[in-house]
């Protein structure tokens, strides 16, 4: 299965497993699911870490190189993706998170989240 890691889930699994639900480290584990990141993810880090959040502190170019060194497949936001937002609900506000469930929805994969606002949209959402 293909699982689109959403921000926090990507951050911790790459810097902090510990933090990760255990049905997310039973998925990223799977040998089976072939795990993809977002440019959207990079985006919004990058962003977030140079406003100072403290949840997002981490150098995105380093991060990048480790997704994809330890055979992560990114994705990268095309126009399908963001003309796909205007067919969304407004049930999350967040444009980050209303960006990767396109990408989601647009690409066939499943998004992983521990957001159970993002995780109330139909499609292939996963709440862990």
């Amino acid at each position: 299965m293909k699982l689109l890691l959403d921000t926090q889930i990507l951050l911790w699994a790459a810097g902090q497993p510990e933090r990760l639900p255990a049905a997310a480290r039973k998925l990223i584990n799977n040998p089976l699911n072939e795990l993809l990141f977002s440019a959207a993810s990079l985006w919004e880090i990058a962003i977030k870490s140079n406003l100072g959040r403290p949840d997002f502190r981490v150098e995105p170019r380093l991060l990048r190189r480790g997704l994809l060194d330890n055979g992560y497949t990114e994705l990268p936001v095309t126009s399908q993706h963001a003309v796909s937002i205007d067919a969304l609900p407004p049930l999350h506000r967040d444009p980050f998170d209303r960006l990767l469930l396109a990408q989601a929805l647009s690409e066939g994969v499943t998004l992983v989240t521990g957001d159970a606002q993002l995780a109330r949209y139909p499609g292939p959402v996963r709440k862990v």
